[in-house]
C-alpha cells in the first residue's frame, strides 16, 4: 500500500458535506465571506481605521465555523459556546452598523462607500445569527429544565439546529472516568 497522500491530510482538516449544507455552516459561511469583503474593501479605502473589525470578524468565523465543525463544543465542554456565539453575533451585528453608517456618510470615495455596503449585509446576516441562537438556546432552556435532573456535570451544554436533531443522545452520551 502506498502512504496516504497530502490530500488525504488536508481531506482530515475539511468539514464534512453534510455540515456544510446545514443553516448553520451557510451562516459561518456568510459571515466570513462579508467580513473578508468589507476588510478588503476597507484596505482599499480612505476609512483605513475601520479595517481591524471585519478581519477580526472574519477570523472569528472561521473560528466558529472550523469549531462546529470538528465539535469542539463536545470536547471542552468548560465554554458555555452557544453564549460566546450569540455574544460575537450581537457584537458584530453593532460593530458592523456603527461603522458601515460612518463609513457611508463620512468618508466620499468609492471603497468606502462599497466597505459601508457590505457592512450593512453583515449586519443583517449578523443580526439573523444572533436571531437563530437566542430562538435554539430559549427553546433549548425550555426544556432544560426537565433535563436538569438527568444530566450532572454539564451546566452549559450547546443546542442543537434543527438538521441536528436526528443526533438523539449521542451528545451527551460521554461519560468522565476521573
Amino acid at each position: 500500500m502506498w502512504p496516504p497522500g497530502p490530500a488525504a491530510g488536508l481531506r482530515a482538516l475539511l468539514p464534512s458535506r453534510a455540515f456544510l449544507r446545514s443553516r448553520k455552516a451557510c451562516l459561518l459561511l456568510a459571515e466570513s465571506g462579508l467580513s473578508f469583503i468589507t476588510f478588503v474593501c476597507y484596505v482599499a479605502s480612505s476609512a483605513p481605521a475601520f479595517l481591524m473589525a471585519p478581519l477580526l470578524e472574519f477570523l472569528l468565523a472561521i473560528f466558529f465555523l472550523f469549531a462546529d465543525a470538528k465539535q469542539l463544543n463536545d470536547k471542552w465542554q468548560g465554554l458555555c459556546w452557544p453564549m460566546m456565539d450569540f455574544l460575537r453575533c450581537v457584537t458584530a451585528a453593532l460593530i458592523y452598523f456603527i461603522i458601515s453608517i460612518t463609513a457611508v456618510t463620512k468618508y466620499s470615495d468609492g471603497a468606502s462607500k462599497a466597505a459601508g455596503v457590505f457592512g450593512f449585509f453583515a449586519t443583517i446576516v449578523f443580526a439573523i445569527g444572533f436571531y437563530l441562537i437566542f430562538n435554539e438556546v430559549a427553546t433549548f432552556l425550555k426544556q432544560g429544565d426537565s433535563m436538569d435532573e438527568t444530566q450532572t456535570g454539564t451546566r452549559c451544554s450547546h443546542p442543537t439546529w434543527p438538521e441536528d436533531s436526528d443526533k438523539g443522545g449521542e451528545e451527551n452520551s460521554g461519560s468522565d472516568s476521573d
